[in-house]
């Protein structure tokens, strides 16, 4: 009878098969209390399989484990009440007149150009057979060579392009002299933001571009700036459309000198057609808007492949 006790020992300890509403009841349970316990611990603390977990998770409760996704800042609630601000503000220009207000807006940021950097991972993909060996890539650095390019655009495309010499710093003073050369342009080939009234400018809030001086600056030439609160990169026009399809083209080209990055660079910008350059500015609406739905979400911007979306916020 020997076999007889070892048999029963064996199928008693064996996992549960069956799915009952108890059974789901009690993986639903545990998962409230600890969102991220491991299908193998559940299975092991119920005594079923690991198969029947994973089936009742994603088939029956329908829930699944994503991977965090990086976000630049946790809000607190006055920086979300800032975005829903602003956001507020840019609508009431869109409701009374969007031509006009978009034939005002000026805009600008800064970005480094490489005379080396990394391809994206979109980029390095490579077509294999199911049967090949996995590729391997090497950790590579970006090129020690660079430059700082500050570029000003409006609805109807590039308006400067000015690129930091090597050794200066931008400070308050430095940035209020490009904001003299830009009135200076615009007086020249778009006169109607002057003759109405000022152009509108919309700017981050580095600390040059926030500084009393260069405030100063704005007023006396006419600007009315619009302002830009804290870590929010999903209402800044370059970030989520001009440079990523720029940055994205340079990725993976070698340059051997400034001049080289700074002329590739200006190709991509002079072959944009006006309706590309057009779309960037409209977008801002509808991004305003989500802004306000999400009563101040946080701006998640890919680098990898340029992408930005916008995501509630759950400080405060």
């Amino acid at each position: 009878m020997w076999w007889f006790f070892h048999l029963w020992c064996a199928l008693s300890w064996r996992p549960k098969t069956v799915t009952t509403p108890e059974i789901i009841d009690q993986i639903q349970e545990l998962i409230l209390e600890d969102r991220r316990i491991s299908a193998k611990s559940i299975a092991e603390q119920l005594g079923i399989s690991h198969e029947q977990v994973g089936s009742i998770i994603h088939e029956d409760l329908d829930m699944w484990k994503p991977s965090t996704k990086w976000v630049p800042k946790c809000l607190n609630a006055d920086q979300k009440h800032q975005w829903c601000q602003l956001s507020e503000w840019l609508l009431e220009f869109f409701r009374h007149d969007p031509n006009d207000f978009l034939s005002q807006l000026v805009t600008m940021d800064e970005t480094w150009f490489y005379h080396y950097d990394l391809e994206t991972k979109q980029q390095s993909l490579e077509w294999w057979h199911s049967s090949s060996p996995c590729p391997k890539k090497f950790r590579v650095q970006k090129s020690a060579g660079k430059v700082l390019a500050l570029i000003f655009w409006d609805q109807d495309g590039i308006v400067l392009i000015y690129y930091l010499p090597k050794g200066q710093t931008i400070n308050a003073k430095y940035y209020s002299s490009l904001l003299v050369q830009l009135k200076d342009i615009l007086k020249e080939k778009c006169r109607g933001k002057v003759t109405k009234g000022g152009a509108l400018f919309l700017h981050d809030n580095a600390l040059a571009h926030g500084a009393l001086a260069t405030e100063k600056k704005l007023a006396y030439l006419g600007f009315q700036c619009l302002g830009h609160p804290l870590y929010s990169p999903g209402l800044a026009l370059s970030d989520y459309h001009l440079f990523p399809g720029l940055k994205k083209q340079m990725k993976v080209c070698h340059f051997s000198s400034d001049a080289e990055v700074i002329a590739a660079s200006e190709t991509w910008l002079d072959g944009q057609p006006s309706e590309f350059i057009l779309s960037g500015l409209q977008k801002l609406e509808q991004r305003a808007k989500k802004c306000i739905e999400l009563r101040g979400g946080v701006c998640w911007i890919n680098p990898e492949f340029g992408h930005c979306s916008l995501f509630p916020s759950w400080s405060g």
